[in-house]
């Protein structure tokens, strides 16, 4: 804003001293300052605010106004409260160095002065942020110019003072602003995906408020184009894919100007994300192949010449074939009828990119296919020497889903699950058929276990945790409830812990020691509580077979 538009304000009580030739002067801010030599806090621009304070004689005014001169400030209004009218020294040194001079009226606070200044500074700035943004999104339609949307966030930061990131429907942090200080942490990222969701799913149009650790923030949906089936934008189809902006404020009270300008950003920040879409056709092509081959039967010899071709571009310059990892994902509504494929395609995507790491290229190094309401993720991981297969290296399951469970549970609450399977690592084409029958059978563990985003991994296989999801519900019930309800209805009448000790005594391996020192018990306490399970079930916890049904009734349970 300019000088003039102050003094032309009634309301704040300016009066002008000195510099009627500078009023076309722009100011970029105010500050209020006692100090003699307040230079380290200016930055030029600003309309400095007074009140003297610093000023024991004559002497000090021409150093002052010679400080506030060299560090380019639009100009000086000083406070008639203290001393009355301005000190005539002061005028002339003001006049001296051509620095415009106002007195301010004891009626009128400096807080008056700062918010009208703020206001109308901060008003202008967005106008120019706009802009920026228009121009920034068309330099993106058009090409991989603009970088990326780092760079609007950071205006954000400069001009309007707002801290904003991308994040994931995951919690993964896509973009912040560089000058915004620490990234935010990863546990902060999940919550603030998992209330972006849950909002999302009541119907609720954004932006969202919540409050985390005392701090709000505002959330933005950010909604591409084109990924819904026929164009459908069912929201149990775009709630898991959308990306969110998180800005700290509260936008609730807003003017409409700033709102738009931070919808045109999320309209910026999708065209990035349609780009990134766009970009994973090859990568999804060759996926789509690969599993195509090994579902028809193709031969070994067929296969490895896909792969082959796959490699380069999943894994560049690595110079040796790489092992495969095949990852599994269903997503299931519990009512209507919607195509999950996509959706699920969508989600690896994300989910299979390591939760530490920011940006979006990462993640192009995943290549998804999906077919009906499964997506199939074909990962590669760098040979390892000798005989070690890289299991321990690649994609975990428990990794997986403490990563993705409590944004993705929010996402699909009331209405959908999210199963994951994932296959041990493989050597070669020959190993893949049987890697995505045995991470599909791992998902069909998952299925099996309660909760709305589950996974299960390789090594589960192996057991007899294997054998439970294909027990017959009404089976599981019939044997859990004649082995257990007796131990928890004493429990319920007697609060005895009956449950929680045959836990502890099987996970001990029935160790009287070492269960009783894991439950602060006297080993005699618990010989009693063991006496008590075995009397009231009819069971001999010293048989291996009665100890084996006791531990698959918990499982089952």
């Amino acid at each position: 804003m300019r000088l003039r538009a102050l003094l032309d304000t009634d309301a704040l009580g300016l009066r002008l001293l000195g510099g009627e030739d500078e009023l076309d002067r722009t100011v970029r801010g105010v500050m209020t300052t006692d100090l003699r030599d307040p230079s380290r806090y200016l930055s030029g621009g600003e309309l400095v605010l007074t009140g003297l304070a610093w000023r024991r004689d004559a002497a000090d005014s021409e150093p002052f106004v010679r400080i506030l001169v060299q560090a380019g400030v639009a100009a000086l209004a000083a406070g008639e409260a203290e001393l009355g009218d301005v000190p005539q020294d002061l005028v002339l040194a003001c006049a001296r160095h051509r620095l415009p001079l106002f007195a301010v009226h004891e009626s009128v606070a400096f807080a008056t002065i700062t918010e009208h200044v703020v206001r109308q500074v901060s008003g202008e700035r967005a106008g120019d942020l706009a802009a920026v943004v228009d121009r920034h999104r068309r330099m993106m339609t058009s090409g991989p110019a603009g970088g990326g949307p780092d760079v609007v966030l950071d205006l954000l930061g400069s001009d309007l003072d707002l801290r904003a990131w991308v994040l994931s429907p995951t919690g993964r942090l896509i973009a912040g602003p560089k000058m915004a200080g620490p990234a935010l942490p990863a546990e902060l990222c999940g919550r603030l995906s998992a209330e972006h969701l849950a909002a999302v799913r009541t119907g609720r149009r954004g932006p969202h408020r919540v409050i985390v650790g005392g701090t709000t923030y505002s959330l933005f949906p950010v909604r591409g184009g084109g990924r819904s089936p026929q164009g459908v934008r069912d929201v149990r189809a775009s709630v898991l894919s959308d990306w969110l902006l998180a800005v700290e404020a509260d936008a609730g009270d807003w003017a409409d100007e700033r709102l738009d300008l931070l919808h045109g950003v999320t309209q910026l920040i999708a065209v990035e994300r349609d780009r990134r879409d766009a970009a994973r056709t090859v990568r999804r092509r060759l996926a789509q192949e690969v599993l195509e081959l090994v579902q028809t039967g193709a031969a070994p010899a067929e296969i490895a010449a896909r792969l082959r071709v796959a490699a380069p571009v999943l894994l560049p310059g690595l110079g040796t074939a790489p092992h495969w990892q095949l990852v599994v994902a269903r997503v299931e509504w519990d009512s209507g009828e919607l195509e999950a494929g996509p959706v699920a395609q969508a989600l690896l995507e994300e989910i299979l990119v390591d939760p530490l790491a920011t940006g979006t290229e990462p993640s192009d190094r995943i290549a998804v296919a999906h077919s009906g309401d499964e997506a199939v993720a074909l990962v590669p991981l760098p040979a390892m020497s000798g005989e070690h297969d890289g299991s321990d290296t690649g994609v975990l399951a428990d990794a997986l889903l403490k990563a993705v469970r409590e944004p993705l549970s929010a996402g699909l609450d009331g209405d959908g699950r999210l199963t994951l399977g994932v296959s041990a690592a493989v050597h070669s084409a020959e190993g893949l058929r049987g890697a995505l029958e045995e991470a599909r059978h791992a998902r069909r563990v998952a299925a099996a276990r309660p909760g709305r985003v589950c996974a299960a991994g390789h090594q589960e296989l192996a057991s007899h945790v294997l054998l439970l999801p294909f027990v017959p519900d009404d089976v599981r019930r019939a044997f859990t409830a004649r082995l257990l309800d007796p131990l928890r209805d004493y429990d319920r009448r007697h609060r005895a812990e009956l449950i929680p000790t045959l836990e502890a005594f099987l996970d001990c391996d029935g160790s009287w020691t070492r269960c009783a020192s894991r439950l602060h018990l006297h080993v005699n306490t618990l010989r009693y509580r063991v006496g008590r399970i075995e009397q009231l079930t009819s069971r001999d916890l010293s048989r291996l077979e009665d100890k084996l049904d006791f531990f698959l009734a918990l499982r089952m349970s």
